[in-house]
């Protein structure tokens, strides 16, 4: 961490709001290719996501750290599942803003920060106070409630912090930067894709949608997935992790305002309560977790 300074922390929260910004506006980037098949924007995104990641950790000189991360075989393990689970999530995520479906998606990152927890407390042997179990059972509750009268769970939100959460559990585990993991995990992605979109091209599909707009559409998702990591790397240098998580907000906020403000997704009242019971647990957790570590400091 690189030593603490008004001017660094400064910097730290510029490079937090860039980061968390731009990701709370991906929804409006991932809808201008939403004319394309979710799986081909996938491919599209590890090749081009691959390309800019690589001239970044040229840019920083991390070279050795990428072939020393490489050639370890436990490493490289953790990584493919670590990359089974962010495929997974790009093709959730992809293909929830194309069908329309921002506002559950924006439940699901939401609802990352408590499944987080609850991976610590299953995996980590991680113990709760009162407090922070009761912020838990009031996510549960809301998560019920909304199975009950929807009759069934909401899938996309549940499947998007799942898996977000594993893939984090995992990346904790293993301790990598951010662009040299994401470097091994494209780059493990990297066959299949370029395999699929052969196997596309073959079929008669047109390989960048069709149209010079889709074509830089798509490419572009390479440096929108990069340079983000790039920027969180930055700030969480700069900045103690608990300042950080109260940024981490930002992106499904995002996702939120453009799903209700700009694409008219009204969420009905079962929802609303849904989102009033994880924001009630998020605000729990949070501020419990504030007033453990003043006490601690004191």
């Amino acid at each position: 961490m690189i030593k603490s300074s008004p001017a660094e922390t400064r910097r730290g929260v510029l490079f937090a709001v860039a980061c968390y910004g731009v990701w709370g506006l991906f929804p409006a980037f991932w809808k201008l290719v939403a004319s394309v098949p979710p799986t081909e924007v996938l491919a599209h995104r590890v090749i081009w996501s691959l390309a800019a990641v690589l001239v970044l950790v040229t840019w920083n000189r991390r070279w050795g750290e990428l072939l020393v991360l490489v050639g370890s075989g436990r490493r490289l393990a953790v990584l493919a599942a670590s990359t089974a689970c962010i495929s997974v999530n790009w093709l959730i995520f992809i293909s929830a803003v194309g069908r329309g479906n921002v506002l559950e998606a924006s439940m699901g990152y939401f609802l990352n920060p408590l499944v987080n927890v609850a991976l610590g407390v299953v995996v980590l042997k991680e113990r709760l106070r009162p407090l922070q179990w009761l912020a838990v059972a009031l996510a549960v509750a809301g998560v019920a409630e909304l199975t009950a009268a929807t009759g069934s769970p909401p899938w996309v939100a549940l499947s998007l912090a799942v898996t977000f959460g594993i893939y984090g559990l995992l990346r904790k585990r293993l301790p990598v930067a951010p662009l040299t993991g994401l470097a091994v995990e494209t780059g493990l992605l990297l066959p299949l894709a370029v395999g699929y979109l052969a196997w596309r091209t073959m079929d008669g599909s047109p390989l960048f949608g069709g149209t010079w707009p889709l074509a830089a559409a798509l490419v572009a998702g390479g440096p929108i997935t990069a340079l983000p990591l790039m920027w969180f790397a930055a700030a969480a240098m700069r900045l103690r992790y608990t300042t950080l998580g109260f940024f981490q907000y930002m992106a499904p906020s995002g996702h939120f305002l453009l799903a209700v403000l700009v694409y008219d997704e009204v969420p009905s009242l079962h929802h609303l309560v849904t989102f009033a019971c994880i924001w009630a647990a998020i605000a729990l957790y949070s501020a419990e977790s504030w007033r453990h570590f003043r006490v601690g400091k004191a």
